[in-house]
């Protein structure tokens, strides 16, 4: 099965609907959903809507930091972040703040695992950025494959034969073998908002029969949607960062 495995869209619908189709495109046959969906972008409802209608139809779906932030306001958000998520409580409707509200953390299913930030005490939202945090990640998922989000770069975290972890920096695009005899932490990169000074969108596939892990890069019209926080009235440096992908 190719899963297709979306996260940190942050209210970016035209990055979600490329990814999307790229995904459909290469034939993908499941996806996850793997939280924030709003924050720093414009469209949190209509981002929200079309992850409804992914849930509506099988997806997994997680929450993500900023995500929980609309239930449950933080002071720790930087004053831009707080900009976008008070427009995301004002453009939201209660429905779909019900529908953030009521989203797992993670999820496992069979020899994978699913998670925002990380597996380990995923309510802390800990980044998975280092192989340290790879490695505690990995022995909370008990699971060979763990996908998780929140880091906006996308990285692979392996398993040595010394029970370490390393990092591999993937090329956008290239399969790479994952075989089911160690454990692998993925990456799987921003939707909405890269910051590698690449602004097209980031998302992974993962192929679950031949065991690759594609990490995938999209172009999108980044200039639509930053004309979206321009026009909402949102900090120029947010329009800023999509278009530059920093």
């Amino acid at each position: 099965m190719l899963i297709a495995l979306l996260s940190d869209i942050h209210a970016n619908l035209e990055a979600l609907e490329a990814c999307l189709g790229h995904a459909r495109g290469r034939g993908a046959e499941r996806y996850a959903l793997l939280g924030d969906f709003v924050g720093y972008g414009a469209d949190a409802g209509g981002v929200v809507a079309v992850v409804e209608r992914c849930a509506s139809e099988g997806a997994i779906v997680l929450k993500g930091n900023h995500d929980q932030a609309i239930e449950k306001p933080t002071s720790w958000f930087n004053d831009t972040a707080r900009a976008s998520l008070a427009w995301a409580r004002e453009t939201l409707s209660p429905e779909q703040k019900r529908f953030l509200a009521g989203l797992p953390l993670v999820h496992r299913e069979g020899e994978i695992c699913y998670a925002h930030a990380s597996a380990s005490s995923p309510e802390r939202w800990d980044y998975v950025d280092s192989p340290t945090a790879a490695r505690r990640c990995a022995d909370a998922a008990e699971a060979s494959y763990t996908f998780c989000g929140h880091v906006h770069d996308q990285a692979l975290f392996f398993e040595a034969p010394n029970g370490r972890m390393t990092k591999f920096h993937p090329v956008a695009g290239r399969p790479i073998p994952v075989r089911g005899h160690r454990r692998w932490v993925a990456i799987v990169g921003s939707v909405g908002q890269p910051r590698d000074r690449n602004p097209a969108a980031a998302y992974t596939l993962f192929d679950s029969q031949l065991r690759q892990i594609t990490f995938c890069r999209v172009t999108y019209d980044a200039a639509a949607a930053a004309a979206k926080i321009r026009s909402a009235g949102l900090p120029g440096s947010l329009a800023v960062r999509v278009e530059a992908g920093i």
